[in-house]
Protein backbone atom coordinates (compact mmCIF):
# COMPACT_ATOMS: atom_id res chain seq x y z
CA UNK A 1 0.00 0.00 0.00
CA UNK A 2 1.22 3.54 -0.96
CA UNK A 3 1.67 6.13 1.72
CA UNK A 4 -0.81 8.07 -0.31
CA UNK A 5 -3.28 5.31 0.11
CA UNK A 6 -2.54 5.06 3.33
CA UNK A 7 -3.00 8.10 4.82
CA UNK A 8 -6.84 8.68 2.83
CA UNK A 9 -7.65 5.08 4.96
CA UNK A 10 -6.48 7.25 7.83
CA UNK A 11 -8.30 10.39 7.37
CA UNK A 12 -11.45 8.33 6.26
CA UNK A 13 -11.52 6.71 9.72
CA UNK A 14 -11.06 10.37 11.19
CA UNK A 15 -13.88 11.69 8.76
CA UNK A 16 -16.08 8.65 9.98
CA UNK A 17 -15.53 8.78 13.63
CA UNK A 18 -16.36 12.23 14.41
CA UNK A 19 -19.66 13.96 14.07
CA UNK A 20 -19.67 17.45 13.64
CA UNK A 21 -22.53 20.09 15.80
CA UNK A 22 -23.86 23.40 14.79
CA UNK A 23 -21.73 24.71 18.21
CA UNK A 24 -18.63 23.60 16.00
CA UNK A 25 -18.17 20.70 18.19
CA UNK A 26 -16.33 17.42 17.47
CA UNK A 27 -17.23 14.19 19.13
CA UNK A 28 -16.66 10.58 18.78
CA UNK A 29 -18.88 7.94 18.92
CA UNK A 30 -17.09 4.25 19.61
CA UNK A 31 -18.63 1.41 19.26
CA UNK A 32 -19.88 -0.53 21.93
CA UNK A 33 -22.77 -2.85 22.95
CA UNK A 34 -25.36 -1.12 24.27
CA UNK A 35 -26.21 -1.40 28.02
CA UNK A 36 -28.89 -3.29 29.51
CA UNK A 37 -32.50 -1.99 29.68
CA UNK A 38 -33.14 -0.06 32.24
CA UNK A 39 -35.32 -0.46 35.54
CA UNK A 40 -35.76 2.95 36.57
CA UNK A 41 -35.64 6.23 34.76
CA UNK A 42 -35.41 9.88 35.19
CA UNK A 43 -35.70 13.32 33.37
CA UNK A 44 -34.11 16.09 34.47
CA UNK A 45 -34.08 20.08 32.82
CA UNK A 46 -36.05 22.36 32.51
CA UNK A 47 -39.93 23.19 30.75
CA UNK A 48 -39.44 20.76 27.64
CA UNK A 49 -39.08 17.60 29.50
CA UNK A 50 -41.62 18.29 31.22
CA UNK A 51 -43.78 19.08 27.83
CA UNK A 52 -45.42 22.25 28.85
CA UNK A 53 -47.68 23.79 26.52
CA UNK A 54 -48.99 20.56 25.35
CA UNK A 55 -52.25 20.04 26.79
CA UNK A 56 -55.72 21.55 26.97
CA UNK A 57 -54.21 24.06 29.72
CA UNK A 58 -51.22 26.35 30.52
CA UNK A 59 -48.81 23.89 32.66
CA UNK A 60 -46.98 20.73 32.41
CA UNK A 61 -48.31 17.45 30.40
CA UNK A 62 -46.25 15.24 31.95
CA UNK A 63 -47.60 12.37 29.37
CA UNK A 64 -46.61 14.04 26.21
CA UNK A 65 -42.76 14.78 27.51
CA UNK A 66 -39.86 13.26 25.04
CA UNK A 67 -38.41 11.75 27.75
CA UNK A 68 -40.60 9.78 29.68
CA UNK A 69 -44.29 10.34 28.29
CA UNK A 70 -46.77 8.22 27.68
CA UNK A 71 -48.18 9.37 24.78
CA UNK A 72 -48.72 7.50 22.05
CA UNK A 73 -48.46 10.15 19.51
CA UNK A 74 -44.71 10.98 21.04
CA UNK A 75 -42.82 7.78 21.48
CA UNK A 76 -41.39 9.06 24.09
CA UNK A 77 -37.70 7.35 25.22
CA UNK A 78 -39.95 5.56 27.91
CA UNK A 79 -42.07 4.49 25.34
CA UNK A 80 -39.51 3.01 23.28
CA UNK A 81 -37.20 1.39 25.68
CA UNK A 82 -40.79 -0.45 27.52
CA UNK A 83 -41.15 -1.54 23.32
CA UNK A 84 -37.63 -2.94 23.80
CA UNK A 85 -38.88 -5.38 26.89
CA UNK A 86 -37.93 -2.95 29.73
CA UNK A 87 -40.40 -2.72 32.75
CA UNK A 88 -39.83 0.78 33.77
CA UNK A 89 -40.52 3.16 36.54
CA UNK A 90 -40.03 6.67 35.61
CA UNK A 91 -39.83 10.14 37.27
CA UNK A 92 -39.78 13.68 36.07
CA UNK A 93 -37.61 15.58 37.59
CA UNK A 94 -37.42 18.49 35.38
CA UNK A 95 -38.67 21.84 36.66
CA UNK A 96 -40.31 24.11 34.48
CA UNK A 97 -37.98 27.36 33.83
CA UNK A 98 -35.46 25.67 35.58
CA UNK A 99 -31.51 27.14 34.98
CA UNK A 100 -28.60 25.40 35.15
CA UNK A 101 -28.34 26.45 38.65
CA UNK A 102 -30.91 23.92 39.45
CA UNK A 103 -29.81 21.08 37.95
CA UNK A 104 -27.84 19.62 40.69
CA UNK A 105 -30.44 19.56 43.28
CA UNK A 106 -32.43 17.03 40.33
CA UNK A 107 -29.58 14.97 39.58
CA UNK A 108 -29.42 14.45 43.49
CA UNK A 109 -32.88 13.20 43.36
CA UNK A 110 -32.69 11.08 40.20
CA UNK A 111 -30.07 9.83 42.95
CA UNK A 112 -31.83 8.76 45.68
CA UNK A 113 -34.40 7.34 43.09
CA UNK A 114 -31.63 4.57 42.06
CA UNK A 115 -32.40 5.19 38.65
CA UNK A 116 -30.60 3.45 35.68
CA UNK A 117 -31.05 5.83 33.13
CA UNK A 118 -30.84 9.78 33.05
CA UNK A 119 -32.03 12.03 30.02
CA UNK A 120 -30.79 15.52 30.80
CA UNK A 121 -31.98 18.66 28.60
CA UNK A 122 -31.21 22.19 30.06
CA UNK A 123 -29.59 25.71 28.85
CA UNK A 124 -32.74 27.34 27.28
CA UNK A 125 -33.56 29.30 30.40
CA UNK A 126 -29.85 30.12 30.51
CA UNK A 127 -29.78 32.30 27.66
CA UNK A 128 -33.61 33.64 27.78
CA UNK A 129 -33.18 36.22 29.82
CA UNK A 130 -34.39 40.04 29.87
CA UNK A 131 -31.33 41.36 28.69
CA UNK A 132 -28.19 39.61 27.10
CA UNK A 133 -26.00 40.94 29.99
CA UNK A 134 -28.48 38.42 32.62
CA UNK A 135 -27.63 34.85 30.31
CA UNK A 136 -25.70 32.68 32.69
CA UNK A 137 -22.07 32.62 32.15
CA UNK A 138 -20.56 30.06 29.87
CA UNK A 139 -17.68 29.30 32.91
CA UNK A 140 -21.03 29.05 35.46
CA UNK A 141 -23.08 27.16 33.35
CA UNK A 142 -19.90 24.56 32.72
CA UNK A 143 -19.85 23.78 36.66
CA UNK A 144 -23.65 23.22 37.26
CA UNK A 145 -23.57 20.77 34.49
CA UNK A 146 -20.15 18.82 35.02
CA UNK A 147 -21.33 19.05 39.08
CA UNK A 148 -24.68 17.48 38.17
CA UNK A 149 -23.21 14.84 35.84
CA UNK A 150 -20.81 14.22 38.65
CA UNK A 151 -23.21 13.41 40.68
CA UNK A 152 -25.20 10.47 38.49
CA UNK A 153 -22.30 9.28 37.69
CA UNK A 154 -20.84 8.46 41.64
CA UNK A 155 -24.49 7.25 42.38
CA UNK A 156 -24.91 3.64 43.60
CA UNK A 157 -26.45 2.96 40.46
CA UNK A 158 -24.22 4.42 37.80
CA UNK A 159 -27.20 5.50 35.51
CA UNK A 160 -26.69 5.71 31.74
CA UNK A 161 -26.37 9.43 31.16
CA UNK A 162 -28.44 10.93 27.78
CA UNK A 163 -27.73 14.52 27.49
CA UNK A 164 -29.56 16.51 24.53
CA UNK A 165 -28.26 19.88 23.56
CA UNK A 166 -30.06 22.88 23.50
CA UNK A 167 -32.33 23.83 20.63
CA UNK A 168 -31.50 26.68 18.33
CA UNK A 169 -33.14 29.75 19.85
CA UNK A 170 -32.43 31.89 16.72
CA UNK A 171 -34.74 29.59 14.92
CA UNK A 172 -37.52 29.54 16.81
CA UNK A 173 -37.28 34.02 16.37
CA UNK A 174 -37.22 32.90 12.22
CA UNK A 175 -39.86 30.52 12.27
CA UNK A 176 -42.31 33.07 13.90
CA UNK A 177 -40.93 36.24 13.35
CA UNK A 178 -43.56 37.29 10.72
CA UNK A 179 -46.44 35.73 12.58
CA UNK A 180 -48.90 38.42 14.50
CA UNK A 181 -50.30 36.28 17.10
CA UNK A 182 -46.32 34.64 18.03
CA UNK A 183 -45.19 38.49 18.23
CA UNK A 184 -48.61 39.88 20.34
CA UNK A 185 -47.72 36.68 22.41
CA UNK A 186 -44.22 36.92 22.96
CA UNK A 187 -44.55 40.43 24.41
CA UNK A 188 -47.66 39.63 26.21
CA UNK A 189 -45.86 36.57 28.40
CA UNK A 190 -42.29 38.69 27.98
CA UNK A 191 -40.81 35.20 26.80
CA UNK A 192 -37.27 35.03 26.16
CA UNK A 193 -36.63 38.71 25.86
CA UNK A 194 -33.06 38.15 24.66
CA UNK A 195 -34.12 36.58 21.94
CA UNK A 196 -37.39 37.75 21.22
CA UNK A 197 -37.82 41.40 22.01
CA UNK A 198 -38.28 43.55 19.10
CA UNK A 199 -39.33 40.25 16.93
CA UNK A 200 -39.79 42.61 13.50
CA UNK A 201 -36.76 44.73 13.89
CA UNK A 202 -33.97 44.36 11.36
CA UNK A 203 -31.54 47.11 12.82
CA UNK A 204 -27.98 46.27 13.76
CA UNK A 205 -28.30 46.37 17.09
CA UNK A 206 -31.58 43.95 17.14
CA UNK A 207 -29.28 41.63 15.23
CA UNK A 208 -26.38 41.45 17.09
CA UNK A 209 -28.13 40.91 20.24
CA UNK A 210 -30.36 37.84 18.91
CA UNK A 211 -26.70 36.81 17.37
CA UNK A 212 -24.97 37.35 20.79
CA UNK A 213 -27.58 34.83 22.55
CA UNK A 214 -27.16 32.01 19.47
CA UNK A 215 -23.43 32.16 20.18
CA UNK A 216 -24.11 31.87 24.17
CA UNK A 217 -26.25 28.49 23.26
CA UNK A 218 -23.62 27.49 21.11
CA UNK A 219 -21.30 27.69 23.89
CA UNK A 220 -23.50 25.77 25.97
CA UNK A 221 -23.63 22.97 23.39
CA UNK A 222 -19.67 22.73 23.53
CA UNK A 223 -20.20 22.43 27.21
CA UNK A 224 -22.63 19.89 27.04
CA UNK A 225 -20.92 17.95 24.90
CA UNK A 226 -17.32 18.07 26.78
CA UNK A 227 -19.03 17.54 30.27
CA UNK A 228 -20.76 13.93 29.02
CA UNK A 229 -17.65 13.02 26.99
CA UNK A 230 -15.56 13.48 30.21
CA UNK A 231 -18.20 11.92 32.41
CA UNK A 232 -18.47 7.52 32.44
CA UNK A 233 -21.84 5.99 30.47
CA UNK A 234 -22.43 9.32 28.75
CA UNK A 235 -23.83 9.61 25.49
CA UNK A 236 -24.63 13.43 24.41
CA UNK A 237 -26.85 13.67 21.24
CA UNK A 238 -23.93 15.12 18.88
CA UNK A 239 -26.03 18.42 18.41
CA UNK A 240 -29.28 16.06 17.02
CA UNK A 241 -31.60 18.94 19.09
CA UNK A 242 -29.26 21.66 18.18
CA UNK A 243 -29.18 21.40 14.68
CA UNK A 244 -32.93 20.19 14.00
CA UNK A 245 -34.77 22.57 11.65
CA UNK A 246 -38.28 22.99 13.48
CA UNK A 247 -41.23 24.08 11.86
CA UNK A 248 -44.45 26.43 13.08
CA UNK A 249 -45.97 22.79 13.14
CA UNK A 250 -43.40 21.78 16.04
CA UNK A 251 -43.73 25.11 18.11
CA UNK A 252 -46.85 25.01 20.63
CA UNK A 253 -49.47 27.79 19.18
CA UNK A 254 -50.37 28.50 23.32
CA UNK A 255 -47.39 30.51 23.96
CA UNK A 256 -44.93 29.97 20.47
CA UNK A 257 -42.16 29.13 22.56
CA UNK A 258 -42.46 25.66 23.37
CA UNK A 259 -42.95 22.80 21.16
CA UNK A 260 -46.30 21.27 20.70
CA UNK A 261 -46.70 17.35 20.75
CA UNK A 262 -45.65 17.46 17.38
CA UNK A 263 -42.59 19.28 18.36
CA UNK A 264 -42.15 16.72 22.07
CA UNK A 265 -42.26 13.73 18.96
CA UNK A 266 -39.96 15.52 16.74
CA UNK A 267 -37.58 16.02 20.09
CA UNK A 268 -37.93 12.12 20.97
CA UNK A 269 -37.05 10.69 17.33
CA UNK A 270 -34.04 12.31 16.75
CA UNK A 271 -32.31 12.03 20.73
CA UNK A 272 -33.78 8.26 20.33
CA UNK A 273 -31.62 7.80 16.96
CA UNK A 274 -28.47 9.11 19.00
CA UNK A 275 -29.27 7.24 22.73
CA UNK A 276 -27.24 4.16 23.71
CA UNK A 277 -29.99 1.53 22.59
CA UNK A 278 -29.45 2.85 18.57
CA UNK A 279 -26.05 3.16 18.20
Amino acid sequence: MSLTRRARRVLAAVVAAVVFTGSGVLTTNAAYAAPPLPAKMAAIGDSLSQAIMTCSSLVSCTSNSWSVGTSGSVASHAARLRGLGASLTTYNNAVTSAKSAGLPAQATKAASQNVNYVTMQIGGNDACTPTVAGMTPTATFDANVRASLATLAASASHPDIFVASVPNLKRLWEVNRTSFSARLTWATLGLCKSMLANPSSTSTADMQRRDAVQRRVNEYNAVLAAACTATPKCRWDGGAVANYSFSRADISTRDYFHPSVTGQAALARVTWAASQWVR
